[in-house]
């Protein structure tokens, strides 16, 4: 591989979005401005043409998209997309990598468990668009081991094909056969509690108000909404939690809880938010964790990107 495609998280600043997606972007700001983010790095996006060119899957991609013909706005050729995926998909993920490839790769992933001093550290494997299209694409989990790994990030690279994904581009006809994405690979982190902040008031756009929606463990449920999270809402201009809605304990628990996080935690996580806004100069829209027992908390910030004030949120 001529072009370099590895970047460590630190090494790059939120003017890097084109090179290796948003969110990889925005991570390395993060970092340079010192707050707390795991450690990681990006694949760019030439990454993801170099996967299609060099390997030549690209040829059989195009030939089958010579072919394929089907409305986005027609509810019954919907499925069409959901086939041309479960296609697509398939050619990508059963793609080997170029061997060079392989290599870079598995050097960088060694490098980070030396980094951190952990064997076959378990990492987060995300999607990271050059535009902002939150759950357009695939992220996985607890990714471990460099086989894993890299069979992971073949699978987010996949994601660019699955239905939503072409769907959305044959909406705004762009071409189906390619949409080069960047992708992180991040530690995980071993949570108490995670989930998602919003520096304005998300229905109104109230920059006095700040919510904050987290759920025990990792915070993919609360991201994908397949829980019902605790909610907090924040009065920035009194530094005071005033409204609060949780829900039930820790996986396994018998006991009703008062949440995830103590209104001391919710407090300390809202005055980080502030400080992001403030770093990004707008709103923000957070992914964060906590690890740590009560007391001893170490919140990271796993994600963030300029809100938008016409998103769904468990309100009140």
């Amino acid at each position: 591989m001529e072009v370099k495609f590895l970047h460590w998280l630190e090494e790059l600043s939120k003017d890097h979005g084109d090179l290796v997606g948003k969110k990889c972007a925005n991570l390395g700001e993060l970092i340079n401005g010192g707050f707390r983010v795991p450690p990681g790095f990006a694949l760019s996006l030439d990454a993801y043409d170099a996967f299609l060119d060099d390997t030549g899957v690209i040829a059989e991609i195009q030939q089958f998209f010579a072919g394929f013909d089907a409305d986005p706005t027609d509810p019954k050729e919907l499925s069409k997309f959901s086939e041309a995926a479960a296609h697509v998909q398939g050619l990508m993920e059963s793609t080997r990598m170029p061997a060079e490839m392989e290599a870079a790769l598995a050097e960088r992933y060694e490098a980070l468990c030396d980094r951190v001093g952990v064997k076959d550290v378990k990492v987060a494997v995300r999607s990271a668009g050059p535009a902002s299209h939150p759950g357009q694409y695939d992220s996985f989990l607890n990714a471990q081991g460099e086989e894993d790994v890299l069979r992971n990030i073949v699978k987010v690279w996949a994601s660019t094909f699955n239905a939503r994904s072409l769907a959305a581009r044959a909406r705004k006809r762009l071409a189906l056969d390619r949409d080069p994405i960047g992708v992180c690979v991040l530690q995980m982190v071993n949570a108490r509690a995670a989930g998602v902040m919003f520096t304005a008031e998300p229905t109104t756009g109230d920059s006095s108000r700040l919510t904050v929606e987290g759920a025990w463990g990792l915070g993919e449920s609360v991201v994908s909404g397949s829980v019902n999270p605790d909610v907090w809402l924040v009065d920035r201009t009194r530094s005071a939690v005033i409204d609060r809605r949780t829900g039930p304990g820790p996986s396994g628990s018998s006991e009703k809880q008062l949440g995830c996080l103590s209104d001391e935690e919710v407090l300390e996580l809202a005055r980080i938010g502030a400080q992001v806004e403030q770093h990004f100069g707008a709103p923000q829209d957070i992914e964060w964790a906590v690890a740590g027992e009560p007391g001893d908390n170490k919140f990271y910030v796993l994600q963030t990107r300029n809100e938008k004030f016409s998103i769904h949120f468990a309100g009140f």
